[in-house]
């Protein structure tokens, strides 16, 4: 064996190992070491010193962790489902909503092929209308979830789009949203907040508290989705395979379509 092979062959074994990937946690035990690992894979997915600084300041969400572990309404039955999260108010409203407004509604069906019913029922399932947007703050809760074992490969991108939107100015480490980082009118995870928001008010900035911004959006991830013009969304009709793009529970999908097959009718 030649010297030079021996040595490369003794430069194999010696040679460290390479980096290994921030180990996930089910407690907050790990989660500031794992946030310092983290903000290296950040650093690499573009993430500047605004939103690695706000990574810094995230604490590990409790009331994330446990809403979580505990959620109960979608394993309800369709019509349990459509009675606890008050479908005939939001068909009520919905219809006055888009009665009040139509030329809005209208103008986002034009241009994404996107009826008022979808985007109206979304709006009032997610939030009622903008009454509740959530409390928790989103940059903690969303980086919580990336940290938890139980989904951290699906939150990772989502928790890597909220540091972006910090570092654009599009929100701040005080910004609120729902348990899981949701933000907005339509509740917006922040992954899909960077790809698919939209500017609709013309104001320089995406920003999913304004109304406008939000719907058209919400309409934008549709159509995007594969959302086909003037077809059908109930199940088995082509759009509904869209609709379980926004929301993976089943009862959630059809509960969408019903209330928005009300709310057009």
């Amino acid at each position: 064996m030649r010297p030079i092979t021996l040595f490369l062959l003794i430069a194999l074994f010696i040679a460290p190992a390479p980096l290994s990937a921030a180990n996930c946690g089910n407690t907050s035990a790990g989660f500031e070491a794992w946030k310092k690992d983290f903000a290296k894979q950040a650093r690499r997915s573009g993430v500047r010193k605004t939103g690695l600084k706000a990574l810094a300041q995230t604490q590990y969400a409790t009331r994330t962790i446990s809403a979580d572990r505990n959620q109960k309404s979608f394993k309800y039955s369709l019509e349990k489902f459509m009675q606890v999260r008050g479908a005939n108010a939001i068909v009520s409203q919905g219809r006055k909503r888009k009665a009040a407004n139509p030329q809005f509604y209208a103008a986002l069906e034009r241009q994404y092929g996107v009826p008022a019913g979808i985007l109206i029922a979304i709006h009032g399932m997610e939030t009622g209308f903008g009454r509740f947007m959530g409390d928790s703050q989103v940059v903690s809760a969303i980086t919580t979830l990336a940290y938890d074992c139980r989904r951290s490969d699906f939150f990772i991108p989502h928790a890597i789009g909220a540091l972006k939107l910090v570092d654009q100015g599009a929100i701040t480490m005080a910004t609120k949203g729902a348990k899981h980082g949701e933000l907005g009118h339509t509740q917006f995870l922040p992954g899909n907040a960077m790809t698919y928001g939209v500017d609709a008010n013309g104001d320089g900035r995406v920003d999913f508290y304004n109304l406008t911004d939000a719907l058209a959006s919400t309409a934008n991830f549709l159509r995007r989705k594969g959302w086909k013009p003037g077809r059908g969304y109930q199940p088995g009709q082509p759009n509904f395979a869209v609709i379980q793009q926004w929301n993976a529970a089943s009862v959630y999908q059809k509960a969408i379509a019903i209330m928005a097959g009300r709310i057009d009718g």
